[in-house]
């Protein structure tokens, strides 16, 4: 099967969709509750390809950045986010969040985890004590692009957390604070090799820090690799939903017995009840984004590469799908 095959397939599955759109124009666009997105280096590493599939075939008016042409946002030059603020501007695209990976490093004091020389950190690789400086950098990326948010994590997952959850929330609290004197809010994503993995936890840590400027990046697609755990309808129906500041949209299945606990799929395939979860968002009145973070690499092509892309259009037609089955046009 080829790219052209697939480009064919998402266009033909996202057809209705951009029969909404075509028919009512901003009034259609106005209708959906959400700022749908997508992550940019889901799509390519290349990032004017990614604003143009995400712009021109995706139909999108949100893009979320993660890392640019193989550099996580804060290794970036001054010349490379001007580049970047220019494809934005050509392809109309506002950025949702900077995805950065703060606080995705081994907290001192604490054993090392296993987790942290295993994990892809999307080219980034920042030690403790340079994540005050990384901070800095985001909050003036924020300006610069226009968002005013920031993705973090709460350090590599420890096998007894416990012992270190203060220091832990000690470091959020400060971060937290920090984005606040700037408007800014921090968004903490509920990431499995990290401390906070599962909605349980996620639940655990907005309690413990109450600042309005912390909010969760729920990711019920992380949330549902832990064993038994059920994020729709069962943890999210817990979380304090004031405090979900942006939804990361992935899919996938448990693999007991297997090398790997569990396997990515694409949004509409798997074990995250993404209609239901996109029915009750809707009700709950959120209206932050909804991005995709594909993950999954099933698609066709012979280059990882041309496999990312392709997947990601899958993906985003199987999101489309989840969407018009809970009753949502216009995205």
């Amino acid at each position: 099967m080829s790219m052209a095959v697939s480009r064919r397939g998402f266009v033909k599955g996202a057809g209705a969709a951009a029969a909404v759109l075509a028919a009512g124009g901003m009034q259609a666009q106005s209708a959906c509750p959400f700022r749908l997105s997508v992550i940019n280096d889901e799509i390519s590493p290349d990032f004017e390809h990614a604003c143009s599939v995400a712009a021109h075939d995706f139909g999108l008016h949100w893009i979320e950045l993660r890392s640019l042409w193989g550099k996580t946002l804060a290794q970036l030059s001054g010349l490379e986010v001007d580049k970047a603020k220019g494809i934005l501007a050509k392809y109309q695209l506002r950025v949702t969040d900077l995805a950065s990976p703060l606080f995705k490093v081994d907290l001192p004091g604490a054993p090392l985890s296993k987790e942290s020389p295993h994990r892809d950190q999307f080219h980034a690789d920042f030690t403790y004590k340079e994540q005050e400086e990384l901070l800095q950098t985001l909050i003036r990326l924020c300006g610069s692009f226009g968002t005013e948010r920031i993705r973090c994590f709460d350090f590599w997952r420890l096998a007894d957390p416990k012992p270190f959850r203060a220091e832990i929330n000690r470091k959020l609290t400060e971060a937290a604070e920090t984005c606040s004197k700037h408007d800014l809010v921090l968004l903490l994503e509920n990431e499995m090799a990290c401390n906070t993995g599962s909605g349980p936890e996620a639940v655990e840590t907005l309690a413990a820090i109450p600042n309005k400027n912390f909010m969760l990046n729920w990711d019920p697609g992380n949330s549902v690799t832990f064993a038994g755990d059920v994020p729709y309808p069962d943890d999210y129906e817990r979380l304090p939903k004031k405090r979900i500041g942006h939804v990361h949209c992935k899919n996938a299945k448990r693999t007991p017995g297997e090398a790997h606990p569990f396997e990515w799929q694409p949004v509409d395939v798997g074990l995250v009840d993404w209609v239901g979860q996109f029915k009750a968002l809707k009700r709950d009145g959120y209206n932050h984004a909804v991005s995709l973070e594909t993950h999954w690499r099933g698609g066709p092509g012979s280059t990882p590469d041309e496999k990312s892309e392709s997947s990601s259009r899958i993906s985003m037609q199987g999101l489309k799908k989840c969407l018009g089955e809970a009753g949502i046009t216009g995205c």
